[in-house]
C-alpha cells in the first residue's frame, strides 16, 4: 500500500510540474477515471477550471465500485441532475489545506449542505471518508484525496401549513377553498403564518348554498374570508391574551377571547391549538370567520350622486374626471348647483362645457375649497377661496339668507365623509381674468399632460406651477416659446399660471 501511494505522489509532483488546475489534476490521476468521467459528464470541468479558488474531495476509483451496483449508471443518466448534486458536495468554494482544518469543523460546499471534518490519531475524515493523499495543490485550488464518496443528505420533507390543511382529513373544504383561490403557493411560502382552520363541519354550519358561491368568486369573496383566517405571523396559543386583536392579511382584525370555556377567535373556538409546522403555526377552529362586510362610503361625490336634483353636476364631474379627486380624503366644501341651475344656464352652455374638460374643471374647481367650511364658520363679507386662481368666492349674509356670489343656499351643511356640501340654486361663473392688451394668446393643455407642456409664446412671460393647495411647484421666466417638462413632478392635479403682456391664464392640468 505505501509503494502504491508513494507511486500516486510521485505521479501528483510530476503532474504539479505543469500549469495545473483541480481539474488537471483530475484528468491526470490513474486513479481517478470515474471521477473524470463524472465531472466531464456533469458539464463542471470549465467550473472547477476556472479561477476558484476550489478545495475537492477526490473519491477514487476504488470509492466509487464500492458503492451499489448500478449506482453509477444511473448518476450518469442523470448528469446535471443528481451527479452534479453529488459532485458539487464534494468541492468548497474556497482553498483548505490540510493545516486549515479541524477536528467537528464544518465547511459549506458549493452543493449548499455542509460536510463534517473529523481528525483523530486515525487520521483525516471528511464525513466517514479518509483522506488518503492531502494538500496537492493546483493553481487554482487544493485536492484531498478521500476513499469513499460523499453522499449529501436526502432532503428533509417540508410541512408547511398547506401540507397540515391538505393531510387532514378533517379540512377537505378548506383544501378545496384555497386550491379554488390560489393561495396554495403563498401559504407553502416561507411565512411565518397563523392558519386559523375551520373543519369541515364548521363549512357545513353556514348557510345553504354559501360554500358553492364563494367558490364561484373564487379570487373575489372567498379569497377575502379565507386570507381573514390568515396571520402573517407565527402566534402560537401561548403568544394569545384576552382581549387582543390581531391583524390579517385580509387586512381587518379577529378578536381574542380567553375565559374558563378556551380560547375563541372572533366567535370561534380553537379546538385543537398548536399544530406546528415549518413555516408556521394552525389552530383548529369549529367556525369560519366571516370579515365585516365594507363599510359604505359618503363622500361629497357620493352625496351628489345620491342626489335626485345634481344628475348635471354628477355628469359633469365624471366626465372631467375629477370624481377621483374629490372621493379623496379632503376635507373638501363643495357649493352644489342643483340640475335647475345648470338648465338656467344659455342654451348650449352645458353642452360647450362637456366639450371642453380643461374649462370644465376650472368651473368645477371654482365650486370648491379646501378644508369643511360648515354654515356655521361662514360670515358676511367673507372670502373663501377656491381650487382655482379665479378670485374668491364672496358670502353674503341677509335676511334672505345666504349667498356665495349671486347663489343662494338653498340647503346647508350635508356632511361627508370628506367634508360638507351645501346646494346652491345657480351655477358659480368666475369673472373674466383681466388682460393688458386686447391681443390675446390663449393657452390650451391636453389632458393628461404628457412630458412636457409647450406655451406658445412671443413676449417676456413668467410661468408657474401650484399644487390645488397654492404651493408653488415651479416658476421660471422665459423670452419667447416655452417647453414646461412635468416629469419631475408626481401624480395629481395642478395650476399653469402664465403671465405676460399679451397674457394673464390660468389652466388646470392633470399629472
Amino acid at each position: 500500500m505505501k509503494k502504491i501511494l508513494f507511486s500516486f505522489f510521485l505521479t501528483m509532483m510530476t503532474v504539479l510540474s505543469y500549469s495545473q488546475t483541480v481539474v488537471d489534476i483530475v484528468v491526470n490521476s490513474a486513479d481517478h477515471d470515474t471521477l473524470e468521467a463524472a465531472v466531464i459528464a456533469a458539464g463542471l470541468a470549465d467550473d472547477l477550471s476556472g479561477t476558484g479558488p476550489f478545495t475537492v474531495f477526490a473519491p477514487t476509483d476504488a470509492a466509487f465500485a464500492s458503492l451499489p451496483a448500478g449506482t453509477i449508471e444511473t448518476l450518469l443518466s442523470d448528469p446535471t441532475g443528481q451527479l452534479a448534486n453529488i459532485l458539487l458536495y464534494h468541492v468548497v468554494g474556497a482553498q483548505s489545506l490540510s493545516t486549515d482544518l479541524s477536528d467537528g469543523q464544518t465547511i459549506a460546499t458549493l452543493q449548499g449542505q455542509t460536510v463534517e471534518v473529523t481528525i483523530n490519531a486515525d487520521g483525516i475524515f471528511i464525513n466517514g471518508a479518509q483522506v488518503t493523499v492531502a494538500d496537492i495543490t493546483a493553481t487554482n485550488g487544493v485536492v484531498h484525496v478521500i476513499d469513499a464518496v460523499l453522499l449529501p443528505p436526502a432532503p428533509q420533507p417540508t410541512t408547511t401549513v398547506v401540507d397540515v390543511i391538505v393531510n387532514s382529513v378533517d379540512h377537505d373544504t378548506l383544501e378545496a377553498a384555497v386550491v379554488a383561490a390560489g393561495l396554495v403557493e403563498t401559504l407553502s411560502g416561507t411565512g411565518p403564518f397563523t392558519v386559523f382552520a375551520p373543519t369541515d363541519a364548521a363549512f357545513a354550519a353556514l348557510p345553504a348554498g354559501t360554500i358553492e358561491t364563494l367558490l364561484a368568486d373564487p379570487t373575489g369573496a372567498l379569497t377575502q374570508i379565507l386570507l381573514y383566517h390568515v396571520v402573517g405571523a407565527q402566534a402560537l396559543s401561548t403568544d394569545l391574551t384576552n382581549g387582543q386583536t390581531v391583524a390579517t392579511l385580509q387586512g381587518q382584525t379577529v378578536t381574542v377571547t380567553i375565559n374558563t370555556d378556551g380560547v375563541f377567535i372572533n366567535n370561534a373556538q380553537v379546538t385543537v391549538a398548536d399544530i406546528i409546522t415549518d413555516n408556521g403555526v394552525i389552530h383548529v377552529i369549529d367556525a369560519v370567520l366571516l370579515p365585516n362586510p365594507p363599510q359604505p362610503t359618503n363622500t361629497i361625490v357620493d352625496i351628489v350622486i345620491n342626489s335626485a336634483d345634481h344628475n348635471t353636476l354628477e355628469a359633469a364631474v365624471i366626465a372631467a374626471g375629477l370624481d377621483g379627486e374629490l372621493s379623496g380624503p379632503g376635507p373638501y366644501t363643495l357649493f352644489a348647483p342643483t340640475d335647475a341651475a345648470f338648465a338656467a344656464l344659455p342654451a348650449g352652455t352645458v353642452e360647450s362645457l362637456l366639450a371642453n374638460i380643461g374649462e370644465l374643471q376650472n368651473i368645477l374647481f371654482y365650486h370648491v375649497t379646501n378644508g369643511a367650511v360648515l354654515s356655521t364658520d361662514l360670515s358676511n363679507g367673507q372670502q373663501i377661496p377656491t381650487l382655482t386662481f379665479f378670485p374668491p368666492l364672496v358670502v353674503t349674509i341677509g335676511t334672505n339668507g345666504v349667498m356665495i356670489n349671486n347663489s343662494m343656499v338653498t340647503v346647508a351643511d350635508i356632511i361627508a365623509d370628506n367634508g360638507v356640501v351645501h346646494v346652491i340654486d345657480a351655477v358659480l361663473l368666475p369673472q373674466p381674468t383681466s388682460i393688458s392688451n386686447s391681443e390675446t394668446i390663449k393657452i390650451t393643455v391636453q389632458n393628461p399632460v404628457a412630458e412636457n407642456i409647450n406655451i406658445p409664446m412671443n413676449q417676456n412671460s413668467n410661468v408657474q406651477i401650484l399644487s390645488t393647495s397654492g404651493q408653488v411647484v415651479y416658476s421660471q421666466n422665459f423670452n419667447g416659446s416655452i417647453d414646461v417638462d412635468t416629469r419631475p413632478l408626481s401624480n395629481g392635479i395642478y395650476l399653469l399660471k402664465v403671465e405676460g403682456d399679451n397674457v394673464n391664464q390660468v389652466v388646470k392640468f392633470v399629472k
